[in-house]
């Protein structure tokens, strides 16, 4: 059986696309996977690494939001990509398609409605995307992180099934908290901060850090993900510190396969609201300072909502984040009562099982079973047996 991936731009569309591919490749005779991306986006690199064949339609998976030329050509390549997947989904005849929205997921499912393919389309954000609400009547079964999308969606459906499955993530189920700080070196006992800002708007993260670095570290010890352009500034920063307490202080350009020993590792996170983020935070229980990104139409407010008003984070708005703000977040760990009570509200919150409960939607999609009730795939969302 052979199904397609469509999907690609920022890691927040292709990361869980990952890890549903993950989960369907773990299967007994596991199905042949495609991919169908755009230009621009991560899928160039991250696809391909994951052993993934990988095909490009014309369009710009992650487009700018300049007024360019880009601006005009934009419509021309996507009207030129529904009839090349159109070719590309007659050629590779795939059982089932699914999608993480975005651009690329436009042509893909314009071209898939008239021969028959199924459509699983999964949105991670409480406020749908413009790309699944123009799409979401052409899908079989829709997938959400959050319940409130569904009936953001509801007059786009045409009645389609909508489960709310999570974000898909890879698996922190067997990650071990003491084995994950051996690997990074930190102290046993040490309490850890662990700040990042995804893909997006990592400077004004960066300067709360450089500021409050020497007293922060008098009380933390203190991962960071800085970004290319941040890093050598925070080297900088480490190096003038007092040499015993250097190193508690672990700078990082990037963290990829090493960024869920650091989750593991951690006390408390500061980071952005994207989908992906809040789903591994909430799925190893970790209270979080969440700082939504302000230009995002809105998305990661919203996202950030949730986790705020089911009490396992705190939010701080972009414009007021700075070195006070951040010093004030560190101070949650001085609190066991309400650290103790923000873990437990996450972890209540958390869906380690969606990568595996999206599969299933897929493969059932694929198999033209009747789609599985929504309290099972509730259950295996949340890692439960069905």
């Amino acid at each position: 059986m052979r199904l397609l991936i469509a999907g690609g731009g920022t890691g927040g569309h292709i990361y869980p696309a990952l890890a549903v591919a993950r989960s369907l490749l773990a299967r007994p005779d596991a199905a042949e996977l495609r991919w169908l991306g755009g230009h621009r986006g991560l899928e160039s690199t991250l696809v391909p690494a994951a052993g993934i064949p990988l095909r490009r339609l014309a369009l710009r998976s992650l487009r700018s939001v300049e007024a360019n030329v880009h601006a005009l050509l934009d419509p021309v390549r996507l009207a030129a990509s529904v009839p090349q997947a159109a070719a590309f989904l007659a050629a590779e005849r795939p059982a089932a398609i699914f999608t993480t929205g975005g651009y690329v997921a436009v042509p893909v499912l314009i071209a898939a409605a008239p021969l028959g393919i199924p459509v699983v389309l999964w949105e991670g954000n409480v406020i749908p995307g413009r790309a699944v609400r123009a799409t979401a009547r052409l899908a079989d079964a829709l997938a959400v992180s959050f319940a409130p999308t569904c009936a953001a969606l509801g007059g786009t459906t045409g009645g389609r099934p909508c489960y709310v499955t999570g974000t898909p993530i890879r698996d922190t189920r067997t990650i071990d908290r003491e084995a994950a700080r051996a690997r990074l070196g930190v102290p046993g006992g040490a309490r850890v901060l662990l700040i990042f800002g995804g893909s997006q708007a990592v400077r004004r993260f960066n300067a709360a850090v450089s500021e409050a670095l020497p007293r922060l570290v008098e009380r933390v010890v203190v991962l960071h993900v800085t970004g290319d352009e941040g890093y050598a500034s925070a080297l900088a920063g480490r190096e003038a510190l007092p040499a015993d307490l250097r190193e508690r202080y672990r700078p990082s350009p990037f963290l990829r396969e090493e960024m869920l020993d650091a989750l593991a590792a951690a006390d408390l996170v500061v980071g952005r609201a994207g989908s992906s983020t809040l789903a591994e935070v909430t799925a190893l229980g970790l209270p979080m300072i969440v700082v939504p990104y302000p230009h995002a139409a809105g998305h990661q407010r919203a996202n950030a909502r949730q986790l705020v008003d089911a009490g396992a984070a705190r939010l701080v708005e972009d414009a007021d984040f700075d070195a006070a703000a951040l010093l004030e977040a560190a101070r949650l760990l001085d609190d066991p009562a309400a650290h103790l009570a923000m873990s437990a509200a996450a972890r209540d919150l958390g869906r380690p099982g969606a990568a595996a409960a999206v599969a299933d939607l897929v493969l059932a999609a694929a198999e033209r079973r009747p789609l599985p009730d929504p309290a099972v795939i509730e259950r295996r969302s949340r890692g439960l047996p069905a």
